[in-house]
């Protein structure tokens, strides 16, 4: 596999071809290289990423970035290679990974009509799949979009998303959650300002004061969402702000 540093004159020019969206600049590279189109790129630290991840990439939305990973698919690009780390931390993710976190809807599309499997763990902070990185990061266009696409949920990304029939399932099963799982959907259905989800998973015991993420309650992610009937709900139930109590 070739690997070529960020500052290789090749490596260069076929990341900037990408990130200027010029599909005839990087049909040109890939004719004449070939292997450019599995190649890796790697930074001082070690990181490698493949081409795909470069169309991904934060903050995403690369010009015609659609047609880009046709264009590479095409040309031999392993559309779930992954990123590599040069010590034991960092996260695999994949480029749906990277499409998700970026809220990069057109890109994801492509990304899964290539192939991409819509469940690869590797997500940064879970090890999850593309869906965790969405929610992880609030990118509810693409969160929804991979929902339609057929993506599986747990219980915290089900609550965000306000999908209630799969809150309800998971809340059914013989291995029921736990308060602390039910405490985190709780506040993950807050920052998605899913009053239904929360007056659901309030009913089934979770603790509207619970410190989540961030250091904020549920009462913080309901405000942060801008949610004010789930904010009037909450405070009936006894929510308080993490800036309001002593922990």
């Amino acid at each position: 596999m070739l690997v070529l540093s960020v500052n290789d004159p090749h490596a260069v020019a076929v990341t900037a071809a990408i990130q200027r969206g010029d599909i005839g600049a990087l049909a040109q590279q890939l004719a004449s290289h070939p292997e450019f189109a599995r190649a890796r790129v790697t930074d001082a630290h070690g990181t490698t990423r493949a081409l795909l991840h470069v169309v991904a990439d934060w903050p995403g939305h690369v010009p015609n970035g659609a047609q880009l990973v046709a264009l590479l698919v095409r040309a031999g690009a392993d559309v779930n290679a992954r990123v590599t780390h040069a010590g034991p931390h960092g996260s695999p993710e994949t480029a749906l990974h990277w499409a998700a976190s970026s809220d990069d809807v057109a890109v994801l599309d492509a990304l899964l009509d290539h192939g991409a499997d819509i469940e690869a763990t590797g997500a940064v902070f879970t090890n999850g799949t593309p869906m965790s990185d969405a929610v992880v990061f609030a990118q509810w266009r693409a969160a929804r979009r991979l929902l339609e696409r057929g993506a599986a949920t747990t219980l915290w990304q089900a609550a965000a998303l306000g999908v209630v029939e799969r809150v309800r399932a998971c809340c059914a099963q013989a291995d029921a959650p736990t308060s602390a799982q039910l405490a985190n959907g709780l506040w993950h259905a807050c920052r998605g300002g899913q009053l239904e989800v929360a007056e659901l998973l309030v009913d089934r015991g979770a603790d509207p004061n619970w410190l989540g993420h961030d250091h904020k309650t549920a009462l913080d992610a309901a405000r942060e969402s801008d949610a004010p009937a789930l904010v009037a709900w909450l405070l009936t139930r006894g929510a308080t702000s993490a800036r309001d109590r002593q922990w």
